[in-house]
């Protein structure tokens, strides 16, 4: 490619790396949060009361009807106006996490709902009690079901961890935009960053893509 400078990138390799890892680790991070919170939320929806179940509405419809951007410019620069003064990293998972839960709740809710009535009330009828179905017949099905929605989930908050940058956490999009700010190698620095993010959703889509094939043998054995 004419005017390519690949030596941009190998000189700056080890701070790429390290952005990389920063990248990876908020997303695990926010993931692991996000598919916790949203878990809870959706069983406390499902079987919680009437007032509990509007509050956690109210929270998903704010956090899944408002811009990521936007909810971690409250959460780390609005803050300190409440006595909350968080590190950018700590803001960054946090606002992940936040935003994730409110999408894998939904997630979850249906996967739950999906899951045909009868096989429950079989279940009870061969003597296990109501958490037992629940565990051993309703999540097992509901897993398989919901396995696609949250691959791609998962990949929408991979992408999401370039917005950290904006409040200075150290990861892959504001390591690789610093540089190209220094040395004027924009479309170096952004196609590493593209090839980067392409790689992680084609992992993840491949793991969702295996997660699937074993639950679905599990689910016939």
């Amino acid at each position: 490619m004419a005017g390519f400078d690949s030596t941009v990138i190998t000189h700056n390799l080890p701070s790429i790396a390290h952005g990389l890892l920063i990248t990876l680790g908020t997303w695990a991070a926010g993931v692991a949060i996000g598919l916790l919170l949203g878990f809870a939320i959706a069983v406390v929806q499902l079987f919680g009361s009437q007032a509990v179940r509007g509050v956690l509405r109210a929270y998903i419809e704010v956090f899944r009807g408002t811009p990521f951007l936007i909810q971690l410019f409250l959460l780390y620069y609005g803050g300190p106006n409440f006595g909350i003064t968080l590190e950018p990293m700590t803001a960054g998972v946090l606002g992940l996490g936040l935003y994730g839960s409110a999408y894998f709740a939904e997630v979850f809710r249906g996967g739950f709902q999906s899951v045909p009535r009868g096989h429950l009330e079989a279940a009870e009828c061969l003597g296990l009690s109501r958490w037992q179905a629940i565990v051993r017949v309703q999540l097992p099905q509901m897993l398989l079901i919901i396995v696609p929605a949250l691959t791609n989930l998962i990949i929408i908050l991979s992408k999401e961890t370039a917005v950290l940058s904006i409040v200075t956490v150290p990861e892959l999009t504001f390591v690789l935009t610093g540089i190209g700010s220094e040395s004027f190698a924009f479309v170096e620095t952004l196609l590493v960053l593209c090839v980067c993010y392409l790689a992680l959703v084609e992992l993840t889509s491949r793991v969702g893509s295996w997660a699937e094939g074993r639950l679905s043998r599990f689910a016939i054995r």
